[in-house]
Formats: C-alpha cells, sequence, structure tokens
C-alpha cells in the first residue's frame, strides 16, 4: 500500500510561503490578512478554525476570527470587502443561507473558492490537484470516477480536471449500482461525507483512492471510505485515515491568500 500523505507536502509548502510572505512584508509593506467569520458553536468547526489560526501564524500571515450571530453576517462581509488591510474572507460552513452569504464576498477575497464566481479554485480541489502530482500520479489516459457533486470538492474538482482534459464521469447519491461504475475506475475520489460509503468490493487492483469526504461519528471525524479497505487491500495507493487532503486544503487556502496579497502589491506598485 502506497500512502498519498499529504501532510508531508504540505510542510515544503509552508516553508515555501513563510518566504514568500516574508517578501511581501519586507518589500512592499503588504501584511497578508485573512478573516474568518464563524456563526454559532461546533467543537469540530472550532477545530478547523484553530488549525488554519495556527497555520497562519506559522507564515506570518494575521489571522482574525469573527464570530457573530448569522444575521449579522452580511454586514460583516460588507466591511470587509472595503477594509483594504483584508486581503481573503472565508465564512465557515454548514451555514443557512449559503449561497446568498457566499455571493456577497468580493471575488478577489474569495480565497476558499465556494462562491462559484470567484478569483480562485476551491482550495480542497485544488489540495488534491496538488496531492496527485506530488506523489507523481499520472492522471493522463485514466479512468476517473469522483463520488459527489459538492461545491466544495466534486464540482470544481471535475471541472478542474476537466480543463485538463481528464476522463471524469461524477456520481452521486442517484447514481445506480455504485459498486459496479468505481469498480471501472483507475482513480477514485470520494467527497460525499457517508462514513464508510467505499468498501474494499468497489475497488479494482492497484486502484488509487483519495477520501475527500467528512463526516462526525460520536464527535469523531471520519471519511468516506471504510476503514476495512487500509486493513484488507494493500495493493492500493490512497490517502491515510488522516493527513490526506485536510493539511494540503489548509495550505492551498493559504496560498490563495499570498495570491490576493500579492496582488494588491502589484497595484500598489502600479
Amino acid at each position: 500500500m502506497k500512502l498519498l500523505d499529504g501532510r508531508e507536502l504540505a510542510d515544503f509548502i509552508k516553508e515555501r510561503q513563510a518566504r514568500q510572505v516574508r517578501g511581501l512584508r519586507q518589500a512592499w509593506g503588504v501584511a497578508p490578512k485573512l478573516a474568518i467569520i464563524q456563526a454559532g458553536d461546533n467543537q469540530v468547526i472550532d477545530t478547523y478554525v484553530r488549525v488554519k489560526q495556527q497555520y497562519g501564524e506559522d507564515i506570518l500571515i494575521d489571522t482574525e476570527i469573527f464570530h457573530i450571530p448569522q444575521d449579522q453576517i452580511a454586514e460583516k462581509i460588507a466591511d470587509l470587502n472595503n477594509d483594504d488591510t483584508v486581503h481573503g474572507i472565508i465564512v465557515q460552513l454548514p451555514l443557512a443561507q449559503t449561497d446568498e452569504i457566499l455571493a456577497s464576498i468580493a471575488p478577489q477575497k474569495d480565497v476558499d473558492g465556494l462562491s462559484g464566481h470567484g478569483d480562485f479554485t476551491t482550495a480542497t480541489a485544488t489540495a488534491i490537484d496538488w496531492l496527485v502530482a506530488g506523489y507523481n500520479v499520472s492522471l493522463q489516459g485514466k479512468h476517473i470516477a469522483i463520488v459527489g457533486n459538492g461545491r466544495l470538492v466534486g464540482a470544481p474538482l471535475a471541472a478542474l480536471w476537466r480543463a485538463a482534459n481528464h476522463d471524469v464521469v461524477v456520481y452521486d447519491d442517484t447514481t445506480e449500482d455504485l459498486q459496479s461504475e468505481l469498480r471501472a475506475a483507475q482513480v477514485i475520489v470520494s467527497a460525499t461525507g457517508v462514513p464508510g460509503l467505499i468498501t474494499e468490493h468497489m475497488l479494482q487492483p492497484s486502484a488509487v483512492v483519495i477520501d475527500a469526504g467528512t463526516a462526525v461519528e460520536d464527535g469523531v471525524v471520519v471519511g468516506d471510505v471504510a476503514p476495512s479497505v487500509r486493513e484488507t487491500r494493500q495493493d492500493l495507493t490512497i490517502t491515510p485515515e488522516k493527513g490526506g487532503v485536510g493539511p494540503l486544503t489548509v495550505a492551498a487556502l493559504f496560498d490563495n491568500v499570498i495570491t490576493a496579497a500579492r496582488n494588491t502589491a502589484g497595484e500598489l506598485k502600479v
């Protein structure tokens, strides 16, 4: 079994980002800043937010968290859109009225890429693309199955890989006989949030499996791939139970913040 360990790649990316941030601060006087908006209290979401905050601190990106009621989010986004010191804005999901709220983020500050009209690809889709490239997993000529068509992973990843002329088919909860469909795929990305959806019987020998699903069971974050897969299928190339896509998603998010800040530096140069 070959593991696609995102933590290893993220460490290299983090070093590069720290150098870029120092350059922006020293050469242009631009201090990259990310604003995170969170409504309500949720232990798992709190953990995600802390991870992002710590990552930002490690590479000298200012990260400010706003805990506010949902009915005040639109006003806060408007304020942040007009704040030149803020380069990226994310709204921590899940959230009601998601489309309307995400659409109100200025395109150049939509560093999560979730509005559908922003300047950036979603961080998770970018992370998966980095993961396969970092481990030299060739997608050329491969039949790729993406399970789940959500705004966070499935839809943007399919668009990204189709634009690169890869053979991608997207499956969702309307798919009949998912097992037979996936057995025909050489590369599988699952992002449904259905624990244990992907079993060993769905996978052909030597398949590449990327688990980008997240759900909470008994307070523990779990993925789409059943635990038995990693226990019984040593012929796979697969993300680990923890540390696969997640660390690279955070790295990709901050890469977008750096790009947004660099664009500001470019405007200053003009």
